[in-house]
């Protein structure tokens, strides 16, 4: 009797379980088709948000020696404003994260079409960002500064 009990509450529990997940759940259906029903009906296009590059796509613009100084600046101003945060260290070393970031200050010293105004603006942006990074940040401009050919 107790074994028979045990397997009953067990299943009244499942079914309680899959209710509240099929609640939790259904608002968000429902609304997505809300959304789509209303620019069908409507024929209206939803807006498109802010530009947003992604990663790589700004570094192959920085990695391109063809690329201009105005067109490297940009790319490096986007990078600070999308991607900027690198994120926390891990104990003692820095996340692997950063990797990008010690890569394109090395390719931003070695670059053609670079000058001192982007190196400064783009140093002194990334440690006010990442404040825990200052070391490795500066660690990396003077590596990348090294280098460069004279």
């Amino acid at each position: 009797m107790d074994v028979a009990l045990l397997v009953q509450s067990m299943m009244g529990l499942i079914v309680v379980l899959a209710i509240l997940i099929y609640l939790f759940f259904f608002p968000f259906f429902t609304k997505k088709r809300k959304v789509k029903q209303i620019y069908k009906k409507k024929k209206i296009k939803p807006k498109k948000k802010s530009v947003f590059i992604e990663f790589k796509d700004l570094l192959k613009i920085i990695k391109d020696k063809r690329s201009t100084s105005k067109e490297l600046a940009d790319a490096l101003d986007l990078i600070l404003k999308y991607h900027g945060r690198i994120h926390d260290r891990l104990g003692l070393r820095p996340h692997s994260d950063f990797l990008n970031y010690q890569d394109i200050i090395f390719t931003i010293c070695r670059h053609p079409n670079t000058n001192k105004d982007i190196i400064v603006k783009f140093d002194l942006e990334l440690e006010k960002l990442n404040p825990s990074y200052k070391r490795e940040i500066n660690d990396a401009l003077s590596k990348g500064l090294d280098l460069r050919k004279f």
